[in-house]
């Protein structure tokens, strides 16, 4: 367990370490992006993590020790105004998703 990681995803703790960028904690792509984080297994939970920070394990600490290419680096939600055909975006290196401007919840 020291080596890997916490074996749950605990989605209240990542939001509650979560830097918004052009959004708000208010913005309906934001409390879509949590309901849907909310609805996955944790196996889809890990797989998510794996996609936007590089590995698929929460820091011991939690996510308030999450470390990016510059030491510890919260994961991040970066508004994309690009066309809201694309799919979300991450960047591993400073654990960063750029989510579009989706007008619905299903899209």
């Amino acid at each position: 367990l020291l080596i890997s990681g916490l074996p749950s995803i605990d989605i209240d703790d990542l939001k509650a370490n979560t830097e918004y960028h052009k959004y708000l904690v208010s913005s309906l792509q934001v409390q879509w992006f949590w309901r849907a984080l909310r609805s996955f297994s944790q196996s889809e939970r890990a797989k998510f993590l794996q996609f936007v920070t590089g590995t698929s394990k929460v820091p011991l600490q939690g996510f308030g020790a999450l470390e990016g290419m510059n030491g510890t680096q919260k994961f991040q939600i970066h508004r994309d105004d690009r066309s809201t055909d694309r799919l979300p975006c991450a960047h591993t290196c400073c654990n960063q998703l750029d989510l579009p401007v989706y007008e619905t919840y299903d899209k």
